[in-house]
């Protein structure tokens, strides 16, 4: 059987303890830690926060952490209400978003490290330059031919707006994506779950005027055909979406114009 071992300067280690000096309900949570200019190992730091004096999120959690244990710790946030996707890691081993993970639904010590996959510029602090290069790629925006009518916006019926719902609301926390195994492995031609649910938001849109063209970007061995219907982006999207049914969808309106 073979076996498989990290390189040495990628195990991760165990790092600092930081202890609440409150009373109260106590939990541990275990957060990855790692910077690359200080040429260590990434390290696991156990915080111990008293929930009765934090709020409910693991993102006031990490606040908390930040303020008063260890002001070197690094993570994104912004909006605190599950629209901006800033706050995206990975959580007891599943991909969401810390400003609506409640602690108590955490079961045990929590571990939270970065979204997976993807190279870490410090902390809790993915890379998501390549991720923006494949949604700019799509073309993410209205493309027409005809015309703009004059005095009025494009318009579209009830009906063909309601084909957007489940694709307008992504937030490109990249959730679904970190936890697709055909992203991990092709990340470099395959588009993954996000992007192609962003692409299909666009093919669904009656006002858009480039639908030949952007199926031809799309057709592709690797670009979209590398999702096997594995459904690990349906389970992790934090706004309940499912970015394998537009995939899905995707793929018959390339099989369709064939017909």
């Amino acid at each position: 059987m073979a076996t498989f071992t990290l390189p040495k300067n990628s195990k991760v280690k165990t790092g600092k303890k930081h202890e609440t000096a409150t009373g109260g309900t106590k939990r541990n949570f275990k957060v990855y830690r790692y910077d690359p200019d200080s040429g260590q190992n990434p390290r696991y730091d156990t915080f111990e926060i008293d929930t009765d004096d934090c709020g409910p999120m693991v993102l006031d959690a990490l606040i908390k952490m930040k303020s008063e244990q260890d002001p070197s710790l690094t993570f994104r946030r912004s909006c605190r209400e599950g629209i901006c996707g800033s706050c995206s890691m990975n959580i007891n081993g599943k991909n969401g978003l810390a400003c609506t993970t409640a602690i108590e639904d955490c079961k045990g010590a929590v571990t939270i490290t970065p979204l997976p996959h993807m190279e870490v510029i410090k902390d809790l602090v993915p890379d998501f330059t390549h991720f923006y290069a494949q949604y700019a790629s799509i073309k993410p925006w209205l493309q027409t031919v005809t015309p703009e009518p004059s005095g009025k916006e494009r318009l579209q019926s009830p009906e063909d707006r309601d084909k957007l719902d489940g694709l307008y609301e992504c937030i490109l926390c990249a959730c679904c994506s970190t936890s697709c195994p055909s992203y991990w492995w092709n990340s470099d031609k395959f588009l993954g779950p996000a992007i192609l649910l962003q692409a299909y938001r666009w093919l669904a849109d009656s006002r858009d005027e480039m639908t030949g063209e952007r199926l031809d970007e799309l057709e592709d061995p690797f670009r979209l055909y590398r999702c096997h219907t594995i459904m690990n982006c349906s389970n992790a999207c934090p706004k309940g979406l499912s970015p394998a049914k537009a995939i899905a969808e995707t793929k018959k309106m390339v099989a369709e114009r064939q017909i």
